[in-house]
């Protein structure tokens, strides 16, 4: 979907909650300049590191770390984030509202979460859309390309 709305080939991107990588894994396919995975399970950790080097993914950092600790103390500006929470996460509903508060998107960055039905993130702040596969869903989160900008700034 988001190949034909962004230039992936352009893209510095972040993959919060990464376990195996895919998603990194699949847009460094596609030519994405930088990609950050944040996973703080050491196994899957590892799993990542060791898959990204036999991929030879060279722009690719993996950190190990929670991702609510990682949001608040990042300092770098993202054009598309990736979050797929567990799904029984209890704090889920504060990732949309971190990623906006800590400023972690370019103007016209994508945040894009995955989640279940149980949560429903149409009102948010910067919704744009969802897309909807069985049971889970993909909410869409835009940042402005103005600095004070709204909703009605947006696609």
């Amino acid at each position: 979907m988001i190949q034909h709305k962004l230039d992936i080939e352009d893209l510095k991107t972040l993959d919060l909650f990464g376990g195996t990588g895919s998603i990194s894994y699949e847009l460094a396919s596609r030519g994405a300049r930088d990609l950050t995975i944040v996973e703080k399970d050491a196994a899957m950790h590892a799993f990542i590191k060791k898959t990204s080097q036999e991929l030879h993914i060279e722009n690719l950092k993996v950190v190990r770390m929670d991702v609510f600790k990682f949001i608040e103390q990042c300092t770098e500006k993202f054009d598309f984030i990736f979050a797929g929470p567990p799904y029984a996460l209890a704090t889920i509903d504060r990732l949309p509202e971190l990623v906006f508060e800590k400023q972690l998107l370019e103007p016209g960055g994508w945040f894009v979460l995955e989640h279940t039905p149980r949560n429903n993130y149409k009102n948010f702040l910067f919704y744009i859309s969802e897309r909807t596969y069985g049971t889970t869903i993909f909410s869409i989160f835009i940042n402005p390309h103005e600095e004070n900008g709204t909703k009605e700034d947006l696609p």
